[in-house]
């Protein structure tokens, strides 16, 4: 009896030993172990050229552990982040390139940073001119575009000779006028639908915020009509008097000048 105990014991003992060397051989096998750090990059590099952006990425973290502290370890979690972003992976890139940001603030490579950093945000699907949607203009957020703006702003402020920089700088004035645009188009949203209180409120936000940008000729606009509709002739004429300064040729000038006259003459015959 006691023998039999010991041999069922033993064949459990050898199932489970059986079962944790298969396990160990199903484990996948790491094809960098031998390589130089340089052999990784230029791997990983390989694979960007390719568009294989998952194999650059599991190469580029395989990289910054192996080459941890070194140059080629700040360069790949940079090229890391590239990756990531043409990947999809949106939130993965930026929290990669914060990270490089704050862990290494004197890096040579802060500017390209802070330049991909706006550029994720700047190609965000949600953002910029995506409001030409049926979705409720109420319910959209530019917080994409102002947080690439602020990225492209860091970057000039900081690195003003970066090779990165005159590019940042134009798309700024791209993301303003964008931000501007995007605004007076609510204003006009909710002008079309008689919200008047909340199209002043947006026209007021675009000028206020935006101030010499195309989009502020047709707020004025908005306010001036909206004004009139609510029955506020000093804010109205306010409104009128600083379209007509700034913009003396704006084509809103003679609707507006119609609708006013329409609406003071209409019980006249002649």
């Amino acid at each position: 009896m006691q023998r039999s105990r010991l041999s069922v014991l033993g064949t459990s003992s050898l199932l489970a030993l059986s079962l944790t060397l298969g396990a160990c051989s199903s484990t996948p096998k790491d094809i960098t172990a031998g390589w130089s750090p340089e052999r990784i990059y230029s791997e990983a590099r390989d694979e960007v050229n390719a568009g294989s952006w998952d194999k650059a990425i599991g190469l580029f973290e395989k990289l910054e552990g192996r080459a941890a502290g070194t140059p080629l370890a700040q360069q790949a979690q940079v090229e890391k982040a590239f990756a990531q972003y043409r990947n999809g992976d949106k939130p993965q890139a930026l929290a990669t390139l914060d990270r490089f940001i704050r862990l290494h603030p004197a890096s040579p490579g802060v500017d390209y940073a802070l330049y991909l950093k706006g550029l994720v945000n700047f190609n965000d699907n949600t953002g910029l001119f995506s409001f030409i949607t049926s979705q409720d203009l109420s319910e959209r957020d530019q917080k994409a575009a102002k947080d690439a703006y602020e990225s492209f702003k860091e970057l000039s402020n900081r690195f003003p000779d970066s090779k990165y920089t005159p590019d940042a700088r134009q798309r700024m004035v791209y993301i303003v006028n964008s931000l501007a645009a995007y605004e007076v188009h609510v204003a006009r949203y909710y002008a079309s639908r008689g919200a008047h209180v909340a199209a002043v409120n947006r026209a007021q936000q675009a000028i206020s915020e935006y101030q010499g940008v195309p989009a502020v000729e047709e707020a004025l606009a908005i306010l001036v009509s909206s004004y009139d509709a609510m029955g506020m002739p000093q804010l109205r004429d306010d409104a009128q008097r600083i379209l007509e300064k700034n913009y003396p040729n704006s084509r809103f000038l003679k609707a507006n000048q119609e609708q006013l006259k329409s609406k003071s003459s209409w019980w006249k015959i002649w």
